[in-house]
């Protein structure tokens, strides 16, 4: 068996050497600083991946493996995708040189890109941005790229060029992490990556060189590379995922006229490396194979990969936070990403927040039902779950003995001796708070002067794709507090505009009296996980130092209140918070800590991967079991063997669908009710046999139809009411108190929802209320507002322990607490007790038979299914007569005359 894990950059990529670069390590090579750790978020980099950007006369290279193996990675929401530097700077802490990272051909080393990128909001501006690119490439002695990328002399350069396989500086480092960590401690098997190389290609398509890349990352390192157009590549990255799916994810609705959300063109693109994906999954896959998806860059490889492999076992796991319905539903292909996603067997998400937020998306846009455990779609259930991503703690353990931590740690006690430090790491962008943070502790700084001189702030700031105004605000506001309060010896902010190296990093972690962070959204943050993790004082003086943590970041909901939990926008609590992290005495540090690092010990990225592939297994499992292709057709002479061995029988049967056919689900119109009296008098005339009739409809209604059946018992509205046989009074299952209170509620909404939906009606019941909208005037608008109105009731009267259901043409609101189910234990209880008292621990029967098809009859089946699997009842019988995926362990396609001949047969055989 083979896991492949689709993410969209694989852990490789190439280097090319090309006539006239220096050999590995020549002086010329070795003199120029290491990439920085993040080259996805560097100063000056352009909107595009794929326009070239150098800045130094040198071009930048791709690190290899030739340095030190085993490069530290974390995830996109930790931004660190670290290599190690060759030689680490001679000085103190500084910024590195400004230089951009090498960028989707934009690099000396890669073929240059082919794609034509969108043009930018203003010609002028794209003409001065080409007049830069020109100049700089001019300085490279380089010819302009608009011309070199599509000249034949540069294919035939890269076509005829000795390359070879380097580890990758960009892509999700905390998947990466967590795969390695799981196959070292022997809990993965086989498994292969599924990305691109995170480079051009077109400029070796057709060349023995694209075919001997894909053979070499198959046979040596276990990789799948997609290899997909630069300009589907460029639409898909660039344009939809960074300036459409990114903001949105993170509640920042692009709706400003530059924003590429107007306009079409990015989608085909999205939708084309998508298929790309799907395409080399399914060519490669073998039953048995596990298929893992990651991340808002492949949402719709999952549903593509179904369509053509229907059994696949898929996993979709998305890194980044999901929003509420309310934001989502913006987006213009908001169905066909829901879709896709649900394609996958198990979904899942950082936190609960997020999987509640998904769950109400595909409820109110899709319609579809969820529950709890996920979403009930016509034909299959989809597991959704949360299982937050952690880092790997041994490995960043061997990473933190180098000596060149300690280094710095030395360096840094020495500068920053007497002074608290506070440091920060994040991407410059409005979603990361940066601004915030810094006013804060301006703010702090004003109402604390005692602490002046004694404080610092390191701020590290990844720069974003171009230059934007929040660059100055924050750049305005470091020099604001420096001028303010600098002096020969202090400097209250020190400003980084570009990433540290790993050493630095972990150092300034190690000796940090306490971590900020301010983001306004974010997934997961491990930045805060790593820092924990480096206080516990095994490398350095036990500092135990505090985290101030924004509310909306993912991490703050497994720290269960012991970090100092912060809203970014409210500058005084952040100013409050950082005094009580100076302040904080001893002990109330260490208990905090202690609790935080155990949280951290515990979701280990290989605990998250070991968990999900294991939750992927079992639900996987449950799904093919309970697939209508692979439930069995009831087989009658079976069935009336176990009937004729036993002696005390329960028949628990549905009515609606199953023992008669209906017309309008608000209307009474059975179909050759007379046939199904006879078949149930018949049963009845064995005394060993119990029948319950299970209905959706108020009691009232079931005595006109039962009235000549007095032996018969009967289930009204679902589970609400209970009337045992041979009774002629109906037990109130449900509190009609608490029905009472969220009726009153759910009235109003309703109520609000039928002004606006021409044709439609509400059907009061006692313990539910329906709103039908299948004679809507305009059927399709109906159907908009009925699944806004089941997440609006959703949403509002969860506490009150009620949810509507969307079903055909209909919204059922009913109770929670009161079921079908907790009706049919209550019978089997009662005919417990009904033995005699030598007989208490004898079933009350040894044949039960279920049969239904309706959503509300799964519980039932499920329920009888365990007194089977527990040997509480000898022969339990479970018989579904729907098309979606069933807990009964037979089905009957004939549907209502077969049920009614079964039981007639049944009836004959006795």
């Amino acid at each position: 068996m083979t896991v492949f894990i689709a993410s969209l950059f694989l852990p490789k990529t190439i280097h090319f050497t090309l006539p006239g670069t220096p050999p590995r390590g020549s002086l010329s090579e070795k003199s120029q600083p290491a990439p920085t750790s993040d080259s996805k978020f560097n100063l000056q980099r352009q909107p595009s991946l794929f326009q070239p950007q150098v800045n130094v006369t040198t071009p930048p290279r791709t690190p290899t493996e030739e340095r030190k193996p085993n490069e530290p990675f974390t995830n996109e929401d930790g931004l660190r995708i670290q290599l190690p530097p060759l030689e680490p700077p001679s000085q103190g802490l500084r910024a590195p040189i400004d230089r951009s990272s090498p960028t989707w051909g934009g690099r000396a080393d890669q073929p240059m890109s082919r794609a034509n990128s969108p043009p930018p909001s203003s010609l002028l501006e794209g003409v001065r941005n080409m007049n830069i690119k020109a100049r700089e490439m001019g300085r490279m002695g380089i010819t302009q790229p608009r011309t070199l990328a599509r000249s034949e002399s540069h294919d035939r350069v890269f076509a005829h060029a000795n390359w070879k396989v380097v580890s990758a500086d960009q892509g999700n480092g905390g998947l990466r992490n967590a795969a390695e960590a799981a196959a070292r401690e022997g809990k993965l098997g086989e498994y292969t990556w599924v990305g691109t190389l995170g480079m051009p290609t077109d400029a070796l398509n057709g060349t023995q060189q694209l075919q001997d890349i894909e053979d070499r990352l198959a046979t040596e390192h276990d990789m799948l590379p997609v290899f997909c157009s630069d300009k589907d590549f460029d639409g898909h990255y660039s344009h939809f995922c960074k300036q459409i799916l990114w903001p949105v994810f993170h509640y920042q609705i692009p709706d400003n006229p530059k924003s590429k959300a107007y306009e079409d063109h990015s989608w085909k693109y999205y939708v084309n490396v998508n298929q790309a994906f799907a395409d080399k999954i399914v060519k490669n896959w073998k039953r048995g194979d596990v298929v893992w998806v990651h991340d808002y860059h492949l949402l719709l490889v999952p549903g593509m990969v179904r369509q053509k492999l229907p059994d696949a076992k898929i996993g979709f796991f998305l890194h980044v936070a999901f929003p509420s319905s309310e934001v989502f539903r913006c987006l213009a292909v908001r169905k066909q990403l829901l879709e896709g996603m649900l394609g996958a067997n198990l979904v899942g998400f950082q936190i609960h927040e997020y999987t509640r937020h998904f769950l109400q998306t595909c409820s109110r846009i899709l319609s579809a039902e969820a529950t709890p455990d996920g979403l009930q779609l016509e034909d299959r259930f989809v597991d959704v779950i949360n299982l937050p991503i952690g880092i790997d703690p041994v490995s960043l353990n061997q990473h933190r003995e180098e000596q060149e931590v300690q280094k710095w740690m030395d360096i840094m006690r020495e500068r920053y001796a007497g002074k608290k430090l506070i440091v920060a790491r994040d991407k410059l962008d409005h979603v990361r708070g940066v601004r915030q943070k810094l006013l804060s502790y301006e703010l702090f700084l004003n109402k604390n002067p005692e602490w002046r001189g004694q404080i610092v702030l390191i701020q590290v700031a990844l720069s974003t794709s171009e230059k934007s105004e929040l660059d100055a605000t924050v750049s305005d506001i470091v020099t604001r507090v420096n001028s303010s309060w600098a002096n020969l010896a202090y400097q209250p902010v020190v400003y980084l505009k570009q990433d540290i190296d790993y050493a630095q990093y972990l150092a300034l972690l190690s000796i940090a009296d306490a971590l900020m962070i301010t983001s306004q959204r974010e997934g997961m943050n491990l930045t805060s996980h790593e820092y924990l993790f480096c206080q516990d004082g095994k490398i350095s003086e036990k500092k135990h130092g505090s985290l101030i943590l924004s509310e909306f970041t993912g991490t703050s909901s497994l720290f269960g209140g012991n970090e100092l939990s912060v809203n970014p926008w409210d500058y005084n609590a952040c100013a409050n918070a950082i005094l009580k992290a100076l302040d904080m005495g001893d002990d109330e540090k260490e208990r905090r800590w202690s609790k935080l690092y155990e949280a951290v010990n515990h979701h280990t990225g290989s605990h998250w991967f070991t968990e999900f592939m294991s939750r992927l297994d079992r639900v996987h499992e449950e799904q093919h079991r309970r697939d209508q292709t692979s439930v069995p057709r009831l087989s009658i002479p079976k069935l009336a063997q176990q009937y004729q061995r036993t002696g005390r029988r329960l028949f628990i049967l549905d009515f609606e669908g199953t023992l008669v056919s209906w017309g309008p689900v608000n209307q009474i119109i059975p179909v050759s009710p007379q046939r199904t009296l006879d078949v149930l008098t018949d049963l009845l005339l064995d005394q060993r046999n119990t029948i319950y009739v299970m209905s959706g409809r108020r009691p009232e209604e079931l005595d006109r139809l039962f009235h000549r059946l007095p032996n018969l018992g009967l289930i009204a509205e679902n589970g609400c009411f209970l009337k045992d046989w041979g009774s002629t009074k109906w037990t109130e299952m449900a509190d009609v108190e608490q029905i009472i209170k969220w009726k009153e509620s759910v009235k109003n909404i309703l109520t609000y929802y039928l002004e606006r939906t021409p044709g439609a009606e509400i059907e009061e019941r006692r313990c539910s209320l329906i709103f039908h909208y299948k004679s809507a005037e305009d059927y399709e608008a109906a159907l908009r507002q009925a699944s806004d109105c089941a997440s609006h009731i959703n949403d509002a009267c969860e506490e009150q322990h009620v949810h509507a259901i969307p079903l055909d043409g209909c919204v059922l609101v009913e109770p929670i607490d009161w079921t079908k189910s907790t009706a049919a234990e209550r019978i089997f209880t009662d005919l417990k007790a009904g033995l005699a008292p030598d007989a208490q621990h004898e079933s009350p029967v040894d044949f039960l038979m279920v049969i239904g098809d309706g959503r509300e009859d799964e519980k039932v089946f499920k329920w009888a299914n365990t007194l089977g699997t527990d040997g509480v009842v000898k022969e339990v019988v479970t018989v579904s007569l729907g098309t979606r995926n069933t807990e009964a362990t037979a089905t009957l396609t004939q549907g209502v005359s077969g049920v009614l001949m079964t039981l007639q047969k049944l009836a004959q055989s006795a």
